[in-house]
């Protein structure tokens, strides 16, 4: 349970009257101090809805108490540092991400070649790095916290959550000028009850995909969970949940650079009927209102939608699921297998402790890598599973 101090008074996030402080403070522009170390954090106050949050100031996660909500680890242990600052530069006033983004959110004549939005690492455009589709995926789950778990929380993730965290941190990040949220599709929930307002709903929030009658076409962005890509008579098609009737159209091109670029990611979901497999593309809307996709990325996440990449990870996201303490998933972003990062952090007391994976084939300028990236965040405790010695070694016991 966090406590902030506003002016003069301190008060618990569990406080009854919190809404009413919190909208005074933001009114006001004052800045709660979270009291997770004295003398105070600075924050600030977001409205989102009809809701007032207080949150961490950008880049101030790792100052955090390890036990504290706010904390966040260190950026530079996985493949978010090199992107901070150049790819995804974030205002330290409004709290709002500014994203540079390597794929087009619009469509000009006939189809370029197709791409599937990750190549092992991001975009770059001389010295500017820039984000991926896969990479855009990994900065919206870690800001949603969907990168966080605690076995208190087993049972109790659901896509309705997850669709509406997902949202709410589009809320705060803009692509190309214009707000994330409002190009961004999250399928809600199906039920069949709700059919026919699901589709008016969905209608509408799809509008701004349907082509013009001149010039450019705009593009949104789906990010949903697959439930089947199958042949279809001149392509495949791409089956998302909660969207049984409204397919998304792939060409066979992207098809198949999909099967080889996500190989890993496809096998290890069909390795295991519990996880699930993230779909994140972009697409438009043809004449006739059939969703055809330019570019598309997925990324593999456990029964709890935890992320992992390999056997290993899974079984270290397994092993952590079980824990009481708070851990957050390291992600690699664009961050190429050959540079070390860190699988995960468990933010237990009194010191956080970073987890990291070293594969069973590495040479000395991995090995020298890992050794810098540990010592550069002496305040963080260091636990290694080198995964040719054999089994993973126990969490508890560092």
């Amino acid at each position: 349970m966090r406590r902030f101090r506003l002016a003069d008074r301190v008060i618990e996030e569990t406080a009854p009257d919190l809404q009413d402080v919190l909208a005074y403070a933001y009114r006001h522009r004052i800045r709660p101090l979270c009291l997770c170390k004295e003398p105070g954090l600075a924050m600030y106050v977001a409205q989102v809805g009809d809701q007032f949050i207080v949150k961490r100031m950008p880049l101030s996660g790792s100052e955090h108490d390890s036990a504290c909500p706010s904390y966040e680890p260190p950026d530079e242990l996985s493949g978010l540092g090199v992107l901070i600052g150049s790819a995804i530069q974030i205002d330290p006033e409004s709290g709002l991400s500014a994203l540079k983004v390597g794929f087009s959110l619009t469509k000009v004549g006939a189809r370029a070649t197709p791409v599937t939005g990750a190549d092992g690492a991001d975009s770059v455009a001389g010295e500017t790095k820039k984000l991926s589709l896969r990479s855009l995926l990994h900065y919206l789950w870690h800001q949603a916290e969907l990168t966080a778990w605690t076995s208190r929380w087993a049972g109790k993730r659901h896509w309705w959550n997850i669709r509406w965290h997902l949202r709410e941190a589009a809320r705060q990040m803009t692509v190309k000028g214009g707000m994330l949220s409002d190009v961004l599709f999250v399928p809600e929930p199906f039920r069949t009850s709700d059919k026919a307002a699901i589709e008016q709903r969905r209608a509408a929030a799809l509008a701004p995909a349907l082509p013009p009658r001149s010039g450019a076409r705009k593009l949104m962005i789906l990010l949903g969970e697959v439930k089947e890509v199958s042949p279809s008579r001149s392509g495949h098609r791409l089956i998302v949940k909660h969207m049984p009737d409204f397919p998304f159209m792939l060409d066979e091109e992207i098809h198949r650079r999909l099967r080889v670029r996500f190989e890993n990611e496809l096998m290890l979901w069909s390795a295991d009927e519990a996880s699930h497999l993230t779909a994140i593309a972009t697409f438009g809307l043809t004449p006739t209102g059939l969703a055809v996709i330019e570019e598309m990325a997925v990324m593999v996440v456990s029964e709890n939608w935890i992320p992992y990449e390999s056997v290993y990870e899974k079984k270290l996201v397994e092993a952590l699921a079980k824990l009481n303490t708070r851990s957050v998933k390291g992600l690699r972003y664009g961050l190429v297998a050959e540079r070390p990062s860190a699988a995960a952090v468990v933010q237990r007391q009194p010191r956080p402790l970073a987890l990291y994976i070293i594969p069973p084939t590495v040479d000395e300028t991995y090995e020298e890598a890992l050794d810098e990236l540990i010592a550069s965040r002496p305040e963080v405790d260091a636990w290694t599973w080198r995964v040719a010695d054999g089994k993973m070694p126990s969490l508890m016991g560092r």
